[in-house]
Order: C-alpha cells, then structure tokens, then sequence
C-alpha cells in the first residue's frame, strides 16, 4: 500500500548554504560569518530531527491496520429478524 502523500506545508528541511572560505573576511569577527553557519546548522539538524519524527509517526500510521467502524449495539429491525407470531400466522 503506497504512502499518503506528505502534506504541502511540511516539507524536508533543507541545510544551510555553507559560506565559501573567500567569504570570510579573516579579521576576527564576532561572530564570523562561520559561527553564523554553525548556528543556523544546529536550528536546522533540530529542524530536520523534528521533521523526521512527523515522517516516522505518518508513515506508522499509514501502516497500521484501519479499524472497521464498530456495530451498533442495538438490533435492527427487520422481517427477517422479527420473533414468529404467536397466533400462527
């Protein structure tokens, strides 16, 4: 059985563009542009730990058996499941 589609509004998080080495300016900044990046790869690998727990419990749950809906506790009443008369007819 093929897997629901994952929702539109919850898609993989994507890492961060590492900065090139040319993109440091080497004077010592506070924060260098390299700290920046390791701040923003720390948000997404939480991002993506989260991300892959919604895609774990979605795909359990397109595995999990589907429940049939329960039947009513009442009979129906129908000809067929009616007592005979007493009468004889």
């Amino acid at each position: 059985m093929p897997l629901p589609q994952r929702p539109d509004d919850d898609p993989r998080p994507q890492p961060p563009e590492r900065p090139n080495l040319d993109d440091c300016c080497h004077s010592g900044c506070d924060p260098c542009i390299f700290d920046l990046y390791d701040q923003e790869m720390d948000r997404y690998r939480a991002a993506l730990a989260a991300w892959e727990a919604r895609e774990a419990a979605r795909q359990a749950a397109a595995r999990a058996p589907r429940r049939k809906p329960a039947k009513s506790a009442a009979p129906s009443r129908s000809k067929s499941s009616r007592p005979p008369r007493s009468d004889g007819h």
